[in-house]
């Protein structure tokens, strides 16, 4: 029978490998780099754009709300973190300032 098939050896004893420790450190490094650059840098950097228009509120300003609301800014609180937005000639209503996500340009709300 062994005509046709060869014969199956097994591996000599003693040649199994240690070692793997500086492939897993390697391995680590890539997975932590992979980390910041695709996850924490571009949510660190949207986090500083959206502090930094928070803080550029003015009022005046129209401006677009996380709900969708528009409307123009009538009354910044500096001390209370909230403003006051008008959303036509009536309507006032009250919101934290970080919930505006958008500056709008001027006659946004004409245009609408």
């Amino acid at each position: 029978m062994s005509f046709f098939i060869s014969d199956a050896h097994a591996q000599a004893a003693g040649g199994a490998q240690q070692g793997g420790g500086i492939e897993m450190l390697i391995m680590l490094g890539v997975f932590g780099l992979i980390f910041y650059f695709l996850l924490y840098r571009p949510q660190a950097k949207r986090v500083k754009e959206h502090k930094a228009l928070v803080e550029s509120l003015s009022k005046g300003d129209e401006v677009l709300t996380q709900g969708g609301l528009v409307g123009r800014i009538t009354k910044v609180s500096e001390e209370k973190d909230f403003i006051e937005i008008a959303l036509n000639d009536t309507n006032n209503i009250v919101v934290q300032k970080s919930s505006v996500t958008a500056v709008l340009p001027k006659g946004t709300m004409k245009a609408i």
